[in-house]
């Protein structure tokens, strides 16, 4: 099967008796040397099981934190083999290196339907540098590579990208589940599109916007970004987060979405507090009727109930950064509610939503509707830089293999 474009999947090869090469994220928070939150080993399961029981020799690849080349005991995977053969259920052997000596005895030492963790890519610096004869040593081990760590896609690393040029390459089952939810969303999506981008500055979402004005027909700003579009368009802000110097880009962004045809669906109205504090007292406002020392820290209702309005006549909805500062209660308000709302329209199959990035990822699960929406993307970096447009390195590898493989 062909995920969007141009990918490989595992309903393309045999796996019996090969040795599988699988790179995974396993950057799982640690706590006194346990794994505080296995959310990533979790992702890596319908892979490994689904090889497993093809008969594979399943050779497990991941980085860990930032050791810079070195070996840093601290940064071993050695503590997730527990974990891991526990969700499994099964058995899984670790490697104290990830190349040389120990590696090569423990991946002959296979039987198939086995499991091995490979330790940390990062001890070695050829892995960051993407280093050739890194890559190579990594393939002598395996006779198939599976990508199956999206979120580590951005990163032109040798685990990620010249391993998938040396062995011949496939998409696990969480990398086809995120292709296949992109494609929906951006790719090639059913019509109407929706897109809400929130957070707090413009500064640092200028690709993302300018991308998505080109292929949306609606984008919703919400969060402190929008505090810039308003303050542009003449508003009173008071004392709100602002990029004031921004407002000629903010101007431009406005501007372009015209000339595209996109509708920007900015605040009508907002919730203003003078701090954001837990439970402090919260006054909905019309634009511009806010005191010099009041902050906006939420969309208004009005504002929200726009945006509802909008998902019912939306096909497909990409989500990106809460509508207010949602961390802090009642200034939730405005993205529980929106997210609510996309979340039934999903689950009733009125709507493809798609979500991503770190704090919409908090804020879906703080509304306790992640697991309605069509897909929810853990994958931070590799998530934005693919809504901003870019290229990502481990995903164009995955497409020159299948190219040069005949697909």
């Amino acid at each position: 099967m062909i995920v969007g474009e141009g990918f490989r999947t595992l309903d393309d090869v045999r796996v019996a008796g090969k040795r599988v090469i699988v790179r995974e994220d396993f950057n799982v928070p640690l706590q006194d040397g346990e794994v505080s939150d296995d959310t990533r080993l979790k992702v890596a399961l319908p892979t490994i099981r689904r090889l497993r029981e093809a008969g594979a020799k399943v050779v497990l690849i991941s980085h860990f934190d930032r050791p810079k080349g070195k070996r840093v005991p601290s940064m071993s995977l050695k503590p997730l083999a527990e974990p891991l053969a526990k969700l499994i259920g099964a058995p899984v052997a670790f490697a104290h290196d990830c190349i040389g000596e120990s590696a090569d005895s423990a991946v002959a030492a296979m039987q198939p339907g086995d499991v091995l963790l490979l330790e940390n890519l990062r001890f070695h610096a050829g892995e960051e540098a993407n280093d050739r004869g890194f890559a190579r040593e990594l393939a002598a081990n395996g006779d198939l590579y599976v990508d199956d760590a999206f979120s580590a896609a951005h990163r032109a690393h040798a685990s990620t990208d010249a391993l998938a040029r040396l062995l011949p390459a496939y998409a696990g089952e969480a990398m086809r589940r995120e292709l296949t939810a992109l494609h929906a969303a951006l790719g090639s999506p059913k019509r109407p599109v929706l897109g809400v981008v929130g957070g707090s500055k413009v500064s640092t979402k200028l690709d993302l916007l300018h991308n998505l004005i080109l292929k949306l027909d609606q984008l919703a700003i919400g969060g402190g970004m929008a505090n810039t579009f308003l303050f542009a368009q003449g508003w009173d802000v008071g004392a709100s987060y602002c990029e004031k110097d921004l407002a000629d880009t903010a101007r431009g962004v406005m501007a372009f979405a015209k000339s595209r045809k996109c509708q920007l669906l900015l605040p009508i109205d907002i919730v203003v507090a003078e701090r954001p504090e837990p439970g402090a007292a919260a006054r909905v406002r019309e634009l511009g009727e806010l005191d010099d020392h009041e902050r906006i820290l939420d969309a208004g209702p009005k504002t929200v109930a726009r945006l509802c309005e909008a998902m019912d006549a939306a096909a497909t909805l990409i989500w990106n950064g809460p509508l207010g500062v949602f961390e802090v209660p009642p200034f939730d308000k405005g993205t529980v509610t929106a997210a609510r709302h996309a979340a039934a329209l999903a689950k009733a199959g009125k709507l493809v939503a798609v979500a991503g990035g770190g704090d919409t990822v908090s804020a879906l699960n703080a509304a306790h509707v992640a697991g309605d929406f069509t897909f929810v993307s853990t994958a931070g970096g590799a998530f934005l830089e693919w809504m901003e447009g870019k290229s990502l390195p481990g995903v164009e590898a995955l497409k020159a293999a299948a190219e040069v493989r005949g697909k």
